[in-house]
């Protein structure tokens, strides 16, 4: 490939928003002296701009980047965030939340989860989430940054963030550019190829964008791997059946702000709430073959706290991915790679996840068939095992209270995950991997929340004897209340 001023990769992103500007900002940041980076936008196209709600990683990435955590949440109007609460998915009046963090401490190199198993058997002990220090500071409303000692359970919790999606991408825009990224205003109109090789691409006013490296950053419309390289599409319609979604934000109640998304099943998917300091974002996630735009924008304008700020806004995908990511040399990062709901809030960590790889296997010179393997491997692996943790959210119900709860409850599964659900019921197991999204306690989080008990847990489990174990349990629980109650609350930890 030609190379840039210095040699460098010449990078061409094509689209904005909170994809486009994650990648500038990561390359700018962390490879400024191997690529020289281009982000073409338009105006006239907007971003979608409802991914509110984040994970732990992003914080990561803000910090590997330098970028101050107060700078970034004043910016982006900022709250914390301890965990997903769903309510009502294994049955009508149900709740339980999805910390960021563990429960409890190992024992003898067993997971907290089966001794807690054993005793729960026998009703001695609260629900699991007495015993994570995330679960209960999100019940109480309180906040306060992680200790520093992972194996501490009253301090070692995860958090991320909810925030503005719309302010997002400008905050990173601003500092991406004071970085080097130059920013073209333009809409594409032409793309020019060689075999499966993008060479450059045409703007509306005539201008020609050369490059040697592309990010499709283009959202559903995928112009360069979708469009110019015809990428084959994987569709998971049949798995995760909801395909459009209704979003309309409103005024925040007066009540404290909750340091925790929620999502509450409907009788045609979910519905999404996230407070953040000047607003409260909400949204329905529906299968249209249930349920018509218009009912679902009834029932979400019906279901607001606050009044509504602004029009129902109407979103439509798929569920799935392209066959690959990265192809010859255009890598998709966000929405032109693929789409999963945002149930666990994946969307930007999918982003973050692209980004991640892309620079660990950043082309020297031109692009190597195992730089590009190596990104698809990685990329798939956590497709493949967020769609599993997703499909698990509507498949693990008792519900049989409308047509879509019938579906996915009776649905044939994929066998990735209807193997992880055998592991689980005989044995109370959780299928381990080295790398990727949601590890044991989400996926004990989500299992135990949904009604899916083990027949049995590990048998070293039943070693210690019932009453000591009885009463470490209920210390540990006394442990971990006593310092929540000493946190602040949620508002005093932002500053309101």
């Amino acid at each position: 490939m030609d190379s840039g001023e210095g040699g460098k990769v010449r990078v061409v992103i094509v689209g904005g928003g909170t994809a486009g500007w994650m990648t500038a900002a990561g390359l700018a940041g962390l490879l400024p002296a191997a690529c020289q980076v281009t982000l073409i936008e338009s105006e006239a196209i907007g971003i979608v701009g409802v991914g509110e709600a984040t994970l732990p990683h992003l914080r990561l990435y803000l910090e590997r980047l330098g970028i101050d955590e107060a700078e970034f949440m004043a910016a982006t109007e900022a709250t914390y965030k301890l965990g997903i609460e769903f309510r009502d998915f294994a049955r009508i009046g149900d709740r339980y939340i999805h910390p960021f963090g563990t429960y409890g401490r190992p024992l003898s190199g067993v997971a907290f989860h089966h001794y807690w198993l054993r005793r729960a058997r026998a009703r001695a002990v609260p629900p699991i989430g007495a015993f994570s220090a995330g679960v209960v500071a999100a019940e109480r409303r309180r906040f306060e940054r992680p200790g520093s000692d992972p194996t501490d359970p009253t301090t070692s919790f995860g958090y991320a963030y909810q925030f503005d999606a719309t302010r997002f991408a400008p905050f990173l825009r601003d500092w991406s550019e004071a970085r080097g990224v130059q920013r073209i205003e333009g809409r594409i109109v032409a793309t020019d190829r060689q075999g499966n090789t993008v060479t450059a691409v045409t703007l509306d006013d005539g201008r020609r964008i050369e490059g040697d490296l592309f990010v499709d950053c283009s959202g559903f419309r995928s112009l360069l791997l979708g469009d110019a390289l015809a990428e084959p599409w994987e569709d998971w319609s049949h798995w995760l059946p909801c395909d459009r979604a209704v979003a309309v934000p409103c005024n925040s109640p007066t009540e404290t702000i909750e340091p925790f998304t929620r999502a509450t099943a409907m009788p045609a998917g979910w519905r999404w709430r996230i407070p953040l300091r000047h607003r409260v974002g909400n949204g329905y996630v529906y299968a249209s073959g249930h349920v018509s735009d218009d009912e679902a924008a009834a029932t979400l304008l019906a279901n607001l706290d606050g009044e509504p700020l602004a029009d129902p806004r109407m979103l439509r995908f798929r569920a799935g991915r392209r066959r690959r990511s990265w192809a010859g040399n255009v890598v998709a990062v966000g929405l032109a790679s693929g789409f999963l709901e945002p149930l666990e809030s994946t969307s930007i960590y999918l982003v973050q996840a692209a980004i991640t790889s892309l620079i660990e296997h950043f082309p020297d010179g031109r692009v190597a068939d195992a730089d590009r393997d190596g990104f698809n491997a990685a990329i798939d692996a956590e497709y493949d095992r967020i769609r599993d943790f997703l499909i698990l959210h509507y498949h693990a119900t008792e519900r049989d209270d409308s047509t879509f709860w019938n579906h996915v409850r009776t649905m044939t599964v994929p066998d990735t995950l209807a193997d992880k659900l055998a592991l689980w019921r005989s044995s109370a197991q959780v299928a381990k991997y080295g790398h990727g999204l949601f590890l044991e306690p989400s996926w004990v989080a989500v299992y135990l929340g949904q009604r899916v008990l083990p027949t049995g847990w590990d048998p070293r489990a039943d070693r210690p004897d019932a009453a000591g174990l009885d009463r470490a349990l209920g210390s540990l629980a006394q442990a971990i209340a006593d310092r929540v109650a000493a946190m602040p609350s949620h508002d005093r930890a932002l500053g309101r």
